[in-house]
């Protein structure tokens, strides 16, 4: 049962969501549902309409001061708007401000910092290996901006292995600590490991949820990467 000030954020991504309420009005319900009862104030409410690629968030700089201004916590609609977000993280954490996402409020600062900082190295990468192989392309003699009959070659395929390899090493090396958590709390089992993850929206490398099967690879490649 929620307790306490709050200040209210929410983000949409485009203009047109902004205006129409799409997307926004589902955070605003999401809030107030999870405020529903106990003895709590909502001060106030701020609302950014701002890709999550952006830094400069005014908006939010409002919201944060709201919160220190009243003691207050920040309360978000959904996690994973958080976990894509990493500069909405390093925000709260330099101000000392806490947050709970309404869909999921036992979720702490590390777990989600943890998120944050696995998105943030898939970006970082996913953007890498586009610009690598636009490189690659255009030293073949290949015209870019559409299919021209190009096959990949030997060459090309080995490299796109390469690159899945190291993308999975380095989330293996990521989540290795949100494992060992785990398993230090008594979760152990394939089965449980995996709700576990699901519970604290994290998802696999393709961003689905987590079941044994995919949990095993998981301790197999950490095995691997620990016998190395």
């Amino acid at each position: 049962m929620a307790k306490g000030k709050f200040v209210a954020y929410f983000r949409v991504s485009t203009a047109k969501q902004g205006s129409s309420g799409l997307g926004l009005q589902a955070q605003r319900s999401a809030v107030h549902a999870f405020l529903n009862g106990g003895d709590w104030q909502l001060v106030a409410e701020f609302t950014e309409i701002e890709s999550g690629k952006r830094d400069d968030r005014p908006e939010l700089a409002r919201a944060v001061a709201t919160c220190r201004l009243y003691g207050a916590k920040l309360i978000i609609a959904k996690l994973d708007r958080l976990s894509r977000d990493v500069h909405f993280l390093t925000g709260l954490e330099k101000a000392g401000v806490q947050f709970v996402a309404a869909d999921m409020p036992e979720a702490n600062e590390m777990v989600v910092h943890m998120m944050a900082v696995v998105a943030q190295a898939e970006r970082k990468m996913i953007g890498a290996r586009t610009k690598a192989a636009l490189a690659a392309a255009k030293d073949r003699g290949t015209t870019l901006g559409g299919f021209r009959g190009y096959r990949p070659s030997t060459e090309d395929r080995a490299k796109a292995l390469e690159t899945r390899q190291g993308k999975a090493a380095s989330r293996g090396a990521l989540m290795a600590p949100l494992v060992e958590e785990l398993r230090a709390a008594g979760t152990t089992s394939l089965s449980g490991i995996a709700s576990a993850l699901n519970e604290r929206g994290i998802t696999t490398a393709r961003g689905s949820r987590w079941h044994p099967t995919s949990v095993a690879r998981l301790l197999e490649q950490l095995e691997g990467q620990n016998g190395q």
